[in-house]
């Protein structure tokens, strides 16, 4: 495929191949130990994340722990009052009074009865949420109830499973609000601009810094639940939230396996968004390095190489197309190189030029005398035709006079050949129509008298020969004209003889020669003296074959020959531009 394009032979495109091999293990190293790094500060970024998020719930995971302590605390007290309700539910309403994290503590049997609670009372709490929560799950467990049937009011509850032995007995709660819990959220610390909540292993938010769920729900990874996150505990991630924005997302186990909390950051403040940022300049920065070298590199080699080879390349081309006023000028401030390259053009134009002055003299003068030969022998075959013109005057034998006539017209017609000859300005080159044209007029003037009442019509085209088909050719029309002026006539007395010579072109390189004339009497139309004889030999010296035709009061003759090299002349022809190029394809010749 690079064979097929011209560009890539340049010196420029291979140069800066070349170059973007060499910086390629560069631009490598450098992609690749900037990626390293990115990957490096990315991981401690997520570190410095879950640390961060970490930091800002430590005081629910105080909270929580604590609960979960005294939850298990309780339990021995309750076995041992689990038969005196009064004495348990005193023990449980001492306890929330002795503390100030607390507003609720009881003891709920697996029926869902209550009877020992900080609250005084028997209450059924098998509808409560909390406790189908626990009944569906026996064991530990951190919810929530937004409308308590005890406390009505919204809390945060942490259950313990009571047994005695292996046998489930029911479970110990304790409770606290969500305002309690939210009060212990640590602000600052670099969690400024970052949206932190708790949430349980069943999805259930906790706690959260902003009342509004609107709001929370906007901060949230989009399509993902919370139960679904804690796949991705002690990780950091990056996804679109719910109200379209790109974010950081850190999960940290607060209270392992029951309590998480998840921290949504906007990625300016989470550390990590300048990383994408590096690992495009890792991919831009070599591109841009390798964009630089190439600049450079180019513009270093268009001073020192390019520009002085395509002034070299101008003076050859101006050489090449015929500028021989001077040798074209060294380049004196190129490098020594292509200085010396310049000079061996220099001298070898010198020596050219010089020649071609003596071969061009050489050629004026053979071009001369060939002229001067032309027009001597058209000089002498006028004379001749003069003599036989005195001769045809003192001869009063009627055929006599007709057969010098005919020798006289064919002496002529050579004149005209040579007289074409020297007057053209190529002498390997003949103008075929024109010659023909001369021929017919002057052979209409010498047999056509005023009152003779033939018309002759010609339709020539332009066409160059050679002459050593011209001569062959013309011999042939003036025989063929001469018989056809000698044989028209009309069919009809009314009628007028007409006589019509055509001449063109038959394809790229077949002439046609067309002599037709009208005539009287059909046996009169076929000459068989010398005319036909003579145009039978010249048909044969052009390689071609003469056709005859006599149809409708009309004879034709017609010639078809091949052409040596046909260049078609046109009036007001534009001469063939000459194009020099570099970037000729391969074979070409200029």
């Amino acid at each position: 495929m690079f064979d097929r394009l011209e560009f890539t032979k340049r010196l420029g495109f291979r140069l800066g191949g070349l170059l973007s091999v060499a910086i390629l293990p560069i631009g490598l190293i450098s992609v690749i130990q900037t990626l390293h790094l990115s990957r490096e500060y990315e991981r401690s970024s997520e570190i410095a994340l879950l640390g961060r998020t970490a930091t800002a719930a430590a005081g629910e995971r105080a909270l929580l722990q604590g609960a979960l302590g005294t939850a298990d605390a309780l339990g021995p007290a309750v076995l041992e009052t689990m038969d005196k309700p009064k004495a348990c539910s005193d023990i449980m309403r001492g306890f929330v009074q002795r503390t100030v994290n607390f507003v609720y503590a009881g003891f709920t049997r697996l029926d869902g009865t209550t009877e020992c609670s900080s609250v005084p009372g028997v209450y059924d709490l098998s509808q409560d949420a909390v406790y189908k929560q626990f009944i569906a799950s026996p064991g530990t467990l951190v919810t929530t109830s937004t409308d308590g049937l005890i406390t009505d009011r919204s809390i945060v509850v942490v259950i313990q499973p009571l047994y005695r032995g292996v046998d489930l007995l029911g479970y110990i709660g304790v409770a606290m609000t969500h305002d309690l819990l939210r009060s212990t959220h640590v602000s600052g610390m670099g969690t400024e601009g970052a949206r932190i909540l708790t949430f349980n292993s069943q999805g259930q938010i906790l706690s959260s810094d902003s009342d509004s769920p609107e709001d929370l729900e906007s901060v949230l990874p989009k399509g993902q639940t919370l139960p679904s996150l804690l796949s991705r505990s002690e990780t950091a991630f990056r996804d679109m939230s719910n109200s379209g924005e790109r974010r950081v997302f850190s999960v940290v186990p607060v209270v392992p396996g029951l309590v998480y909390a998840l921290g949504s950051w906007n990625r300016a403040d989470s550390g990590i968004g300048g990383i994408d940022i590096t690992r495009r300049t890792a991919l831009i920065l070599p591109l841009i390095l390798w964009a630089a070298s190439l600049v450079v590199a180019y513009f270093a080699v268009y001073r020192l190489v390019l520009r002085h080879i395509r002034e070299l390349r101008g003076q050859m081309r101006r050489f090449a197309i015929g500028d021989r006023s001077t040798p074209p000028p060294v380049l004196a401030d190129a490098p020594a190189e292509i200085e010396d390259m310049s000079q061996t053009f220099h001298n070898m134009a010198r020596i050219l030029i010089r020649d071609e002055e003596a071969m061009e003299a050489s050629v004026n003068e053979k071009t001369v005398l060939l002229k001067e030969v032309h027009h001597r022998v058209k000089n002498n075959l006028q004379l001749i035709a003069s003599i036989i013109n005195m001769q045809i005057r003192v001869i009063d034998h009627a055929d006599a006079k007709r057969v010098l006539r005919s020798v006289q017209d064919r002496v002529a017609s050579l004149a005209t050949i040579y007289r074409n000859l020297y007057q053209a300005e190529h002498l390997d080159s003949v103008e075929a129509d024109r010659l023909i044209g001369d021929i017919i007029n002057q052979m209409a003037n010498a047999s056509v008298g005023p009152g003779a009442g033939l018309r002759i019509d010609t339709k020539l085209a332009p066409l160059v020969l050679m002459p050593d088909q011209a001569v062959p050719l013309t011999l042939l029309a003036t025989e063929a004209i001469t018989n056809a002026l000698k044989y028209s006539g009309a069919s009809d007395p009314e009628a007028q003889p007409w006589v019509r010579v055509t001449l063109r072109m038959e394809g790229p390189s077949t002439a046609v020669l067309e002599v037709e004339n009208s005539v009287a009497e059909s046996p009169d139309a076929e000459g068989t003296g010398l005319g036909s004889q003579l145009i039978e030999a010249f048909a044969t010296q052009l390689e071609g074959e003469a056709e005859h035709e006599l149809a409708d009061g009309r004879f034709l003759l017609r010639l078809r020959f091949g052409v040596d090299h046909p260049h078609p002349r046109g009036d007001g022809a534009e001469p063939a531009q000459v194009v020099l190029t570099s970037a000729a394809r391969p074979g070409a010749r200029h």
